[in-house]
């Protein structure tokens, strides 16, 4: 059960790509209960329409939207504008993940080409076309999805981990082009969670997803810092919530970090001083 505290996007408009399931989806929802009204931008047509379902046709509607091609996140865009007439929240949240490979020598060219076509020039297009039509009014806001992959190394694949790293570089540049018009950019670093991303990447079956939750939630366990809560969707879906409201209309060029901590110590030397009684 989502609690809600007043409606923090009240008369608001947000588009958020990678929509129909996931991060997506429970952030689309998260915002249109707090009084936005949402584009939905996907490639899964079925299921992005049943989120629109859900939110209601007076507050959504959805898009067919391929964020490697440019036509598809300008028409969005645009279909944005002509429907509310106006853009005040991107959210470029669509991305993909490839098969873990150790060793660099065994990666395909293609399949990397692939990751950043998404995971970075998605983003890339997204702040384009958002920054094409918040400029002019001179107010918005443009999040992305990064990574805790964004800062550390090798907890991820190889292209992966470049994309996120991109990502927070985006950020920061765009912040500091568009912020003389008042627009904020920021992105989210969550650490892993099972969702619809990685149970769509690796083909798995009802009873494989199951275990590739409590397999995901056992490894945060073990390895995260914060003890006592699980990471949850809707846990980024409220980062995302405080970002794109004007609860944070002064914070801007920002990576947030959704990871109890997990990014800021060393677990290896903390366990090794522990054993060690140091």
């Amino acid at each position: 059960m989502i609690l809600i505290l007043g409606r923090r996007l009240e008369g608001k408009v947000a588009l958020i790509t990678g929509a129909a399931s996931g991060i997506g989806e429970c952030t689309a929802k998260l915002f249109a209960e707090h009084g936005a009204k949402v584009i939905i931008a996907d490639i899964q047509d079925k299921l992005g329409q049943a989120v629109c379902d859900a939110i209601g046709s007076s507050n959504s509607i959805y898009v067919h939207c391929d964020v490697t091609k440019e036509e598809d996140v300008k028409n969005a865009i645009d279909t944005t504008i002509a429907t509310y007439g106006k853009l005040d929240i991107m959210f470029n949240n669509a991305g993909i993940i490839d098969s873990y490979k150790p060793h660099i020598i065994d990666n395909e060219k293609s399949d990397f080409e692939r990751v950043l076509s998404v995971n970075v020039i998605g983003v890339f297009l997204g702040m384009k076309h958002a920054a094409r039509v918040m400029v002019p009014v001179k107010t918005g806001s443009i999040i992305s999805t990064a990574s805790v992959a964004s800062n550390i190394g090798g907890i991820s694949t190889h292209a992966y981990c470049s994309a996120k790293h991109a990502v927070v570089g985006l950020t920061k540049n765009l912040a500091v082009e568009l912020g003389q018009f008042g627009i904020r950019v920021n992105c989210l670093s969550p650490h892993g969670i099972a969702t619809p991303f990685y149970t769509n990447e690796f083909k798995l079956d009802a009873m494989a997803i199951e275990s590739v939750e409590e397999i995901v939630e056992n490894v945060i366990h073990l390895t995260g810092n914060l003890k006592g809560v699980k990471l949850k969707t809707h846990d980024i879906a409220y980062a995302a919530l405080f970002l794109a409201s004007d609860e944070a209309k002064y914070i801007s060029g920002q990576n947030l970090f959704i990871d109890g901590g997990f990014s800021i110590v060393n677990p290896s030397m903390k366990n090794f001083m522990l054993r060690e009684n140091l």
